[in-house]
């Protein structure tokens, strides 16, 4: 028992070490050579722990942003408050949500491998993300929640998940790249679907986005961390301007914030530092699932031959680009509006994450484009940001609440939006 005792604790109670376990059983069983099996296991530990010092950045500027919204809205609804955050609730649950993703990947290529479902999900980053947020979920609904028991329930839902989902959106993908050699393994599956019957409903297949010639000048539109920077300075400048008019009490007691500083170069540094925080995530991300994917595709193509991969959504861009474009101009939009709509409606301040309005309103625009030329595209940016705006209010108020509110307002996605309700219901049954 003191044995058992001893692992549970520092190696599944310890998420950075149970990850670079995985990956290096992973390497292990590819018979890699010793410098690779280090490298792999060392760069995924390391990615990981960036992933906590983002994560940081990221809820200090949060801390700024949303009192500062709230106040110029004169909203006096619940805050953030208290909350147990990223950090610890990875220290206290990250070895669940490990072991979850590796053992719901296993299934996921089980049943890639016994039905007609021949999918492998392998964008490890959306991996992570779903598994933490579903996991948030389950501990908000339902409480302390046993270890084993969240890995089975967490394992169960992941692994049907990457499997379905690629068979839903492959119809579509068929028609943007041409072939059935790849499909789309992203949480933006269903905005993409949703943009895919708007633009049939709505839209104008003859009127291909791809006619049209996009100016040079809107090709930093391409560039999420410049986006990021630029939509959040802009935001918490309109709102160190208003604040600074107001002169009431909460107003004078946010700008004491900055001490002898300028208030305004207060604010614009806390929106770069936004930008930084979510830089120095992906950058975590990309580290550890550069060694993750490749000691799981590994495992998958051994077992499961002829199997489709299941990748990341930029793999359609190249196929619209103009589309991508007007994909997140419409999500762009759409999300200025349902700042303004939301913060007068239900008294909560949505944070429109650029990261999750690019690559969510680009893939609703390349799908949408597919079915409905440019005003498809247009209209999948568009219910991109609606479902992510409304998503994130009921995510952070109903779903998540005390647990890991921060992540769910930049981390969480449009399926994760979609099912989370679902994971609540289902978790309630089971726990």
């Amino acid at each position: 028992m003191d044995i058992v005792r001893w692992i549970a604790t520092n190696v599944f109670g310890e998420p950075a070490i149970l990850l670079g376990f995985i990956v290096f059983l992973g390497l292990l069983l590819q018979k890699k050579s010793i410098s690779q099996l280090m490298s792999g296991t060392f760069k995924a530990i390391i990615g990981f722990l960036i992933i906590g010092a983002g994560a940081s950045i990221i809820v200090n500027a949060l801390l700024i942003f949303e009192p500062m919204w709230k106040e110029v809205f004169n909203l006096e609804g619940p805050s953030l408050g208290e909350f147990m955050g990223q950090e610890a609730f990875s220290a206290k649950y990250g070895g669940a949500v490990t072991l979850a993703m590796a053992i719901g990947f296993l299934i996921n290529v089980f049943l890639a491998r016994f039905t007609k479902l021949k999918y492998i999900y392998l964008t490890g980053h959306m991996m992570f993300w779903t598994t933490i947020i579903f996991a948030g979920i389950v501990v908000h609904t339902v409480g302390d929640v046993p270890f084993i028991r969240l890995v089975i329930f967490l394992s169960v839902i992941m692994g049907i998940y990457w499997t379905v989902q690629p068979a839903l959106t492959q119809p579509f993908m068929r028609k943007i790249i041409g072939n059935d050699n790849i499909a789309l393994g992203h949480t933006s599956a269903s905005v993409a679907l949703l943009g895919a019957l708007l633009g049939k409903l709505f839209g104008n297949k003859e009127n291909d986005s791809e006619k049209l010639k996009v100016p040079k000048g809107l090709e930093f539109l391409r560039d999420s961390n410049v986006i990021t920077a630029l939509t959040m300075g802009i935001l918490f400048m309109v709102g160190a301007f208003i604040l600074a008019g107001k002169g009431t009490p909460g107003a004078q007691e946010l700008m004491a914030e900055a001490g002898d500083q300028s208030f305004f170069v207060y604010a614009f540094i806390q929106a770069v530092k936004f930008a930084a925080g979510i830089s120095v995530v992906l950058m975590g991300v990309r580290m550890f699932v550069g060694e993750l994917v490749p000691a799981f595709k590994g495992i998958a193509t051994k077992l499961v031959p002829g199997a489709k991969p299941a990748l990341d959504v930029p793999v359609i861009y190249p196929y619209a680009p103009n589309a991508v474009i007007l994909g997140f101009l419409g999500a762009f939009i759409g999300a200025l509006l349902w700042l303004v709509v939301i913060g007068k409606t239900v008294a909560y301040v949505f944070v429109p994450t650029m990261i999750v309005l690019f690559f969510h309103g680009a893939a609703a625009g390349v799908f949408g484009n597919a079915t409905g030329g440019v005003r498809g595209a247009l209209l999948g940016g568009f219910m991109t940001a609606t479902v992510v705006a409304w998503g994130q209010f009921v995510m952070v108020r109903m779903l998540i609440g005390d647990t890991i509110p921060d992540t769910a307002m930049w981390a969480a996605d449009s399926d994760m939006f979609i099912l989370g309700p679902v994971i609540r219901f289902l978790a309630q049954l089971f726990f």
